[in-house]
Order: structure tokens, then C-alpha cells, then sequence
């Protein structure tokens, strides 16, 4: 609310409260939020990627509750793994794992393989080029598929054994 005040030089002057209505605003969001439907924060919860969905989690009990309950929304990111990590979902769902489980289990591993296949590590001469916070263990044969791509990117050829 303005209130009148005198400044120095005797004007007068109108002060707004700028906190006054914040905490009347900050309700009609919680409101607002609090009153939406389920189904309509599930669709856009569809929308997130699996970090932001995670961090979706730890706003509210409710948000938290919504995500935990929809298997969908992590059988969506599962499904467009399956392009680099077919054997590992495929894995892990027949072994019961849930879908936020089997994305849990392979979202690491996913995002390294993809950068190895996509070229990303192909110009690296040794280890300590590698970016260490980028890495994650990978198994025999995973790192089988990288070192053929690999070696199909740089028409690789055996050389030639001479022996003297």
C-alpha cells in the first residue's frame, strides 16, 4: 500500500511496500499448482528429460508421488535408449527390474556409449585425453562394439606381420 512520507527536501513522496501482495502471489501459485490435474502434470512431466524429471521429484510430496506412480514416464526414456543399449533394457525388463530402474541402470552407461559411436572419442591418442567425469564402466562386450565401430570409422587395416 503507498504511504506518504517526506523526503529531505520536504517533497512529498509515495512508498510502495514492494513485499506487500508477494505472499498473496506466492499462494495463488501454490494454489494453482495444488489444484491442477494429475493427468495434466503428467503430460507435462512427459516432456522432461530424466534429470529434470528427477529434480521434478524433489519439489513437492505431490510432484514426487505423481512421477513415482506413472512407470510411463521412464518407459519413454528406456524406449529411446534402446537405439544404443537394445541388450541392456531388454535385460533388465525380462529380469523385472521397473522401467525408472532399467533408466537408472543404463542412463550412464547410454550416454557414454552413444558419444564413443557418435565419433565424440575418435581423435583421442591416449587415456589422459579422455574426459574422466564422461567415462563409466562398460563391459567386454560393449567396448567389443565400440572398438568395431571404431575401426570401421578409420578403415582401419591389419598391418601387415613382416618377419625378418
Amino acid at each position: 500500500m503507498p504511504r506518504n512520507s517526506r523526503n529531505n527536501s520536504g517533497a512529498r513522496v509515495s512508498v510502495i511496500n514492494v513485499n506487500c501482495g508477494a505472499a498473496e502471489e506466492k499462494e495463488n501459485q501454490k494454489s494453482y499448482i495444488e489444484c491442477m490435474p494429475p493427468e495434466i502434470m503428467l503430460h507435462i512431466f512427459g516432456w522432461l528429460d530424466p534429470q529434470s524429471l528427477c529434480t521434478a521429484t524433489m519439489v513437492c510430496k505431490r510432484w514426487n508421488d505423481i512421477v513415482k506412480e506413472n512407470e510411463s514416464l521412464w518407459k519413454q526414456h528406456c524406449e529411446a535408449m534402446k537405439d544404443v543399449c537394445q541388450k541392456e533394457v531388454d535385460a533388465d525388463i525380462q529380469n523385472d527390474y521397473s522401467w525408472k530402474a532399467t533408466l537408472w541402470r543404463n542412463y550412464r552407461k547410454h550416454q557414454v556409449k552413444r558419444a564413443w559411436l557418435s565419433g565424440r572419442y575418435s581423435n583421442i591418442d591416449s587415456p589422459s585425453g579422455l574426459p574422466g567425469q564422461s567415462m563409466c564402466p562398460m563391459d567386454a562386450e560393449t567396448w567389443g562394439e565400440i572398438l568395431e565401430v571404431e575401426l570401421k570409422r578409420k578403415n582401419y587395416k591389419q598391418p601387415v606381420n613382416l618377419r625378418v
